[in-house]
């Protein structure tokens, strides 16, 4: 039987590129296009990423998808497409909402509509498992909607709007905090932090309590999801919360990195944390931050990176992103990682040192 044919929009990206690895190391395809703007060779790509996207059956296509001319070149094939896996858009937080519009909304409803003129056999959207904070009870993939970060705002609409495209075969897989290989996001970012503080001898000290719910996904389930789903007619149309077991909260993530850097860590509480400017506070933490992440990399002669301790102010909102995973589980599907723990995060940091763009001098 014919291997399928696949589309990964945002190829070269942190999931596009687990992705790559993902279906040519187990020989799930027959071809590949990676579509990004952003061209491998200058993509930060790790030796293994780099095999994977040279191989015979990848090819790489150069687009900017928020055009639809563009965007219609990216599909051009003499054949067709059997799956097309968009993991492309805007991630970047505190940007203004017409960059949302188009780097969301216009750019995933493009790719919608090529798809379904293409008549492609299953398209998977990756979408935010930021739309409802509840701390007490796992939102379900059903549950209210009251998206709280930019991105899911625009996802959402994203969400909303595939339902009304006609021939599409859509399944919308929403996701938590993602880690594993390539990370530059929420959980490397408080790797690089706790690192700091290690260094300056202080207490890490963070808003709020142990409490907020920041639920995370290794990368690698993302995509053994993204196929999973992909091969069932029975997901075509549905939405999927994609989550590990681990109930991850701020507290759980912090004593990893306890773990691994032993750093001490402290928190503000709620009284004392609800009458920050959190604007200011992540001002001033960036400025505190950066300097020894500077200093740090000039020590061990790192000249340019892709990493940066910067956080945006809506990282330190008192929301919960807390995700019931039950709907896709009743479908067989299984986690190869069913919870964080030290040493997957230590795979990252080392894969960034190898790399020489992570100072060793901030390793565990």
């Amino acid at each position: 039987m014919q291997k399928p044919k696949v589309l990964i929009l945002g190829g070269c990206g942190f999931i596009g590129r687990n992705l790559v690895s993902f279906l040519v190391s187990e020989e799930l395809v027959s071809d590949i296009r990676i579509v990004d703007k952003v061209p491998p060779q200058v993509a930060w790509l790790s030796q293994v990423h780099q095999k994977f996207i040279n191989s015979a059956n990848v090819e790489f296509k150069s687009a900017n998808l928020i055009n639809p001319e563009s965007c219609k070149n990216a599909f051009a094939t003499n054949s067709s497409w059997d799956f097309v896996i968009n993991c492309a858009g805007e991630t970047k937080g505190s940007q203004t909402d017409p960059v949302y519009n188009e780097g969301i909304l216009k750019l995933s409803l493009n790719c919608a509509k090529e798809i379904a003129a293409h008549n492609v056999k299953h398209y998977v959207e990756l979408s935010c498992g930021n739309m409802y904070s509840s701390e007490k009870v796992p939102h379900k993939e059903n549950g209210p909607m009251e998206p709280w970060s930019h991105v899911a705002k625009f996802k959402a609409k994203v969400e909303k709007e595939l339902s009304n495209i006609p021939d599409l075969k859509f399944t919308v897989l929403r996701l938590p905090i993602v880690y594993g290989s390539s990370d530059k996001g929420c959980i490397m970012q408080r790797i690089m932090v706790a690192a700091i503080y290690k260094e300056l001898g202080e207490t890490m000290k963070l808003l709020w309590n142990a409490n907020i719910k920041l639920n995370t996904v290794h990368v690698e389930d993302v995509c053994r999801a993204i196929w999973f789903v992909l091969n069932r007619d029975d997901t075509c149309g549905q939405i999927y919360n994609v989550v590990d077991d681990a109930g991850s909260t701020q507290g759980s993530i912090s004593e990893l990195l306890q773990e691994l850097f032993d750093v001490k860590v402290d928190y503000y509480g709620n009284v004392v944390s609800g009458m920050v400017d959190l604007t200011n506070a992540a001002d001033e933490a960036n400025d505190k931050h950066l300097d020894p992440w500077a200093k740090s990399c000039r020590l061990d002669n790192i000249q340019n990176t892709p990493l940066s301790p910067h956080m945006d102010a809506e990282v330190l909102l008192n929301k919960h992103l807390n995700l019931d995973g039950t709907k896709l589980k009743a479908l067989g599907f299984e986690l190869k990682y069913p919870r964080p723990d030290a040493e997957l995060l230590k795979r990252i940091i080392d894969e960034y040192v190898d790399m020489k763009v992570y100072p060793i001098s901030l390793a565990p």
